[in-house]
C-alpha cells in the first residue's frame, strides 16, 4: 500500500503546488491604465489619502513654460489633469520630483524645487496649499527660512494627525554669505572646503505654519531621496547617510517622547563612494511595523534589499535581497499587511515589482513595464490603494507618464 500511495501523493502535492502557482501569477496581472499626463510629461508621483483616494502629480513642458499637474483616480480612471501652477524659474530634476499630498478632505499641499539664484544648485523648496480641494493654489511659500541661496530638496511629505510632517535635505550650511554652492554633476556635488548638506526635518499644518523645526542630522549624502513614515511610536525618516570616511549607508531616526533619536545604520553595506549615486530609499509603516527597500554596492555588486522592523524602527531584522543581479535601484515599498510588503525597482530597462514576506519568502516578480536606464526615465513609483496597487512610470521613448494598476 505505501508503495501505490506514495507516488499518488506525491502527484498531488505536485499538482496542488503547480495550481498555487498559477493562482499567484494570475492574480498579479498588470492592466495598463489610460493615463491623464499629456506628451512630454515626466516626473510622476503617486499618494494614496486615508479615504484611499490616489493623486497623481507630474510635470509637463511646453516651448515656453514648465507645468505643474495633477489628477485623482476613480473608479478605476484617472480624472481630467488639473493645474496646480506654472513657471519658468523651476530647477527640474529627474531624481528630486516634485509631489502632491492630502489629508482626505480639502486640504492638498504639493511642492517643487524653484531657482533662487544664478548658481546650478541654488533653489528653494516652493511649496503651494490648497484647502478647496484642489480649486485653488494661492497660498504659496517656501519650506525653509534660511535664505541661502544653496541646495534645498528631496523632500518627504507624509499626513501627520491633523498636520504634515516633512523632511528634506537642506544646503545651508554648505555656502557661506556672498558664496555660492559648488557642484559637479550627478556624483560628488557635494561642496569643498565648506560644510554638508544636513537633514531637516518639520511639521507644519496645512496652511504652511511650522509647529516645529529640527535639524536631523549635521552630515548627508548630497542627492538621494529621503522617505518619511508615520509609525505608533512617531514620524521615522530613511535616507543616504555619510561618514567622514565616505560610506554612504542608509540610517534612520526617529521621534519617540518628543525626542529625535541618533542617526543610526539601518544595516552595514559599507559601500563608500567619493560622490553621491543619487538612489535613495523609500519607507512605509503599518502601525509599528516598518519596512525599508534601497539600493547599495557590496563588493562591486548592486543589490536591492528590503528590511523589516516589528517596533518602529527600534530593531530590524535580517535584510532580504529581492534583485535578480541587473538591479540600478530606483526602488519603492508599500506594505500590504504587517508581515507582507511589496517592493518596486529597476532591473536593468524592466521596472520590477515583487511581494516579500518578513521571513524570507518571496513571490516570483513580474514585469511592470520597461522603460530605459537613462535619468530621463526618472523613479518609477508606487502606491496602494484598496485591493489596488497603482504604478507610474516615465516611458523614456514616447517621452510620457505612463500609469498600471494590479489588483491584489
Amino acid at each position: 500500500m505505501k508503495k501505490v500511495i506514495f507516488p499518488f501523493l506525491s502527484f498531488l502535492f505536485l499538482l496542488s503546488c503547480s495550481k498555487e502557482q498559477k493562482n499567484a501569477e494570475s492574480t498579479l496581472s498588470v492592466v495598463q491604465s489610460v493615463s491623464p499626463a499629456s506628451s512630454r510629461s515626466a516626473t510622476p508621483y503617486l499618494f494614496t489619502d486615508k479615504n484611499n483616494t490616489t493623486y497623481l502629480s507630474w510635470t509637463e513642458k511646453t516651448d515656453s513654460m514648465n507645468l505643474f499637474k495633477y489628477a485623482k483616480l476613480e473608479s478605476g480612471a484617472w480624472t481630467t489633469s488639473s493645474l496646480i501652477t506654472s513657471g519658468n524659474t523651476w530647477f527640474v530634476n529627474w531624481a528630486d520630483y516634485p509631489m502632491i499630498v492630502a489629508d482626505g478632505s480639502d486640504n492638498l499641499i504639493a511642492h517643487l524645487l524653484n531657482k533662487n539664484g544664478e548658481s546650478t544648485y541654488a533653489y528653494d523648496v516652493k511649496m503651494f496649499a490648497s484647502d478647496d480641494g484642489g480649486e485653488s493654489w494661492e497660498n504659496s511659500f517656501v519650506l525653509h527660512d534660511d535664505g541661502k541661496q544653496a541646495e534645498h530638496g528631496f523632500v518627504s511629505l507624509v499626513p501627520f494627525g491633523e498636520n504634515i510632517f516633512v523632511a528634506w535635505l537642506d544646503g545651508r550650511n554648505t555656502v557661506t554669505e556672498g558664496m555660492a554652492p559648488m557642484g559637479t554633476g550627478m556624483q560628488g556635488h557635494e561642496g569643498h572646503g565648506q560644510g554638508a548638506m544636513s537633514l531637516r526635518g518639520a511639521v507644519m499644518d496645512y496652511q504652511g505654519n511650522k509647529i516645529e523645526e529640527w535639524e536631523l542630522d549635521n552630515k548627508t549624502c548630497d542627492c538621494c531621496q529621503t522617505s518619511a513614515a508615520i509609525t505608533s511610536n512617531g514620524p521615522v525618516v530613511v535616507y543616504r547617510d555619510r561618514s567622514d570616511e565616505e560610506i554612504r549607508d542608509m540610517s534612520i531616526v526617529q521621534l519617540v517622547n518628543g525626542t529625535w533619536t541618533k542617526p543610526k545604520t539601518i544595516f552595514p553595506d559599507n559601500w563608500k563612494i567619493a560622490g553621491c549615486p543619487v538612489n535613495g530609499p523609500r519607507a512605509d509603516a503599518i502601525g509599528n511595523s516598518l519596512t525599508i527597500a534601497w539600493f547599495g554596492m557590496v563588493d562591486e555588486q548592486s543589490q536591492v534589499k528590503i528590511i523589516f522592523s516589528q517596533d518602529g524602527g527600534g530593531t530590524f531584522d535580517e535584510p532580504i535581497r529581492i534583485d535578480e543581479g541587473k538591479a540600478i535601484g530606483r526602488v519603492d515599498v508599500v506594505m500590504l499587511d504587517a508581515d507582507n510588503a511589496m517592493v518596486s525597482w529597476m532591473e536593468g530597462t524592466d521596472i520590477k515589482a515583487v511581494k516579500v514576506n518578513r521571513n524570507g519568502t518571496k513571490e516570483s516578480p513580474i514585469v511592470i513595464a520597461t522603460s530605459s536606464e537613462s535619468r530621463s526615465s526618472g523613479f518609477p513609483q508606487m502606491t496602494k490603494s484598496g485591493n489596488e496597487l497603482i504604478f507610474a512610470w516615465t516611458d523614456d521613448e514616447e517621452k510620457k507618464v505612463k500609469t498600471a494598476i494590479i489588483k491584489l
